[in-house]
């Protein structure tokens, strides 16, 4: 009887992880043509609607930074579930984590996935920003200096 129980509470157990094992993939993504290699790049990624954009940096699925080299820098995600996910790209040139404005327009470089100019007429948007990640993925952002 209790071979019988265990039995049954093994394939339970191994039933619901194979339901609930919901397949990843990674992102990688690149930037180059960076206008030096001073400070770092914060690369935030997105997955809802009207999350961006986000100066303050606080509607972001996942946030990480990268150190530059020969001004490039990438970084990779991982464990990331299938869905629209949308980049937003800082060149953190004084490490402070935030976007530095002269007047309105930042100082420091931006960029968005989908994106090759910001302007008033072309603002980021989510819907316009992301893609579909249903595989691992490797993208390209240019990042823009105003």
């Amino acid at each position: 009887m209790k071979k019988k129980y265990l039995l049954v509470i093994a394939v339970l157990f191994l039933s619901f992880n194979i339901l609930n094992n919901e397949e990843t993939y990674s992102l990688t993504i690149k930037v180059n043509d960076l206008r030096n290699s001073k400070g770092f790049v914060q690369f935030a990624l997105y997955n809802e609607d009207g999350s961006i954009p986000d100066e303050k940096y606080k509607k972001y699925y996942k946030k990480d930074i990268a150190r530059i080299n020969n001004n490039t820098s990438s970084i990779t995600f991982t464990d990331l579930p299938k869905g629209k996910y949308a980049i937003n790209i800082l060149h953190d040139e004084n490490e402070n984590g935030q976007i530095d404005k002269k007047f309105i327009l930042p100082k420091e470089g931006i960029g968005f996935s989908n994106y090759t100019s910001i302007g008033f007429s072309n603002r980021p948007k989510f819907s316009k920003a992301s893609f579909e990640l249903n595989s691992d993925m490797e993208i390209k952002v240019k990042v823009i200096y105003m």
